[in-house]
């Protein structure tokens, strides 16, 4: 890669994750509070006055404002600043990595390396993590100020796993892509308990949404918020709402677990492997197991410490998050990253502990930085288990 070609990528990436990170910030503002992505347009939050272009632009705008409203002089939060300017830093750093330092190999041992890399095909990966990262920054600054995580940003995220796997075949070589790990694929096994999964949780939304299945954790009450949830709620009986969480899960279990045994049994098994192993269905298969594993350890953990401590342990909204993690990177990384997380989570919870007094934490933050990192050490996690279990 040319020095001077370098430099144009990464100004131009950098631009893009500014601009990007400028919109992140719309969605952090008004997603949490049901207003609309795309209409009104940007406007002052103390004055309400339209937000000229020339006052929009990323990173400079605030720092020419001196961070104060052009009109008012109401102060600009610097979370808008700091949110432009992380997108922006991932952005290039993740191209850095991948397509000049190698820290995916396909990138410098396949068949082009470097930025040859990027414009044949890799571009597709390098867009699809960005996505994700975008996701995870949006996700986690929302949780660090209100302590929730929306859940059609973990939708759109599981979206844009399933349909990549999908149609990345028609990118990406589909032996480049198993070979190098590059976007999730499911074995006939694996293949028929992410098919049987899914009908599963087809079954209990069904149930949920004709009212035969209770949800949990359900109020008449209008969610505020200003107010931080209580782990502790006395409202509810924990453990009873978590066991409706359990009748919710047992028909995707029983499913999962019966689609394994079925493909196993002839004819099934020949006609299963032939159509399991498609390519397309391959990835298709293997972004949905990738869901499902991701928001299958966070909701084990979920329902054991809730049960174990009596108290809700861990949200909903980090199960949504791990799912669509999953669906994106897979169900090995994102099982990885989930064990990775406790590390990143622990000097804040010390902190919390002592100088807040409350255990509560807003955990999305932590699961995306290990799901970053995991990301970024995707050849040596893959390096390491191979040659734990397969040498």
């Amino acid at each position: 890669m040319a020095i001077d070609a370098l430099w144009v990528w990464l100004i131009f990436v950098f631009a893009i994750g500014a601009s990007i990170g400028s919109f992140l910030n719309v969605v952090i503002y008004r997603l949490p509070r049901d207003l609309s992505l795309v209409s009104p347009g940007s406007q002052c939050p103390g004055c309400h006055n339209h937000i000229r272009f020339y006052d929009n632009i990323p990173l400079f705008s605030w720092l020419l404002l001196r961070a104060k409203c052009r009109y008012c002089k109401i102060p600009i939060s610097p979370r808008y600043f700091v949110i432009e300017l992380l997108t922006a830093v991932v952005f290039v750093g993740l191209f850095v990595l991948y397509f000049k330092c190698g820290f995916i190999s396909y990138f410098v041992s396949g068949p082009y390396s470097g930025l040859a890399a990027f414009i044949h095909g890799g571009w597709f990966i390098y867009l699809i993590h960005a996505i994700l990262l975008s996701g995870l920054i949006a996700a986690s600054a929302i949780d660090l100020e209100l302590w929730l995580i929306p859940i059609s940003i973990c939708w759109l995220l599981t979206g844009v796993g399933i349909v990549a796997a999908t149609v990345g075949v028609y990118v990406i070589s589909p032996v480049s892509i198993l070979t190098y790990e590059l976007l999730p694929h499911a074995s006939a096994g694996t293949g028929a308990c992410a098919a049987g999964a899914g009908i599963g949780l087809i079954l209990s939304m069904m149930l949920l949404l004709t009212g035969l299945l209770k949800g949990s954790y359900v109020t008449d009450q209008p969610v505020d918020i200003n107010v931080k949830p209580m782990a502790d709620d006395e409202n509810y009986n924990h453990r009873v709402e978590i066991l409706r969480e359990v009748i919710f899960l047992l028909p995707i279990i029983l499913f999962s677990v019966g689609a394994y045994y079925a493909v196993s049994v002839e004819p099934i098994k020949g006609w299963w492997l032939d159509i399991s192993q498609l390519p397309v269905v391959k990835g298709f298969l293997g972004s949905v197991w990738g869901y499902f594993v991701g928001a299958g350890v966070v909701w084990a953990t979920r329902i054991l410490g809730t049960l174990g401590f009596g108290k809700e342990a861990m949200g909903l909204g980090d199960v949504h998050l791990m799912g669509a993690a999953g669906a994106i990177i897979g169900p090995v990384l994102v099982t990885v990253a989930f064990f990775v997380a406790p590390f990143f989570g622990l000097a804040w919870a010390v902190y919390q502990m002592f100088f807040k007094k409350t255990r509560q934490i807003p955990y999305g933050p932590f699961l995306s930085l290990a799901l970053f990192a995991v990301m970024i050490l995707h050849d040596g996690i893959y390096k390491y288990i191979t040659e734990m279990f397969f040498r």
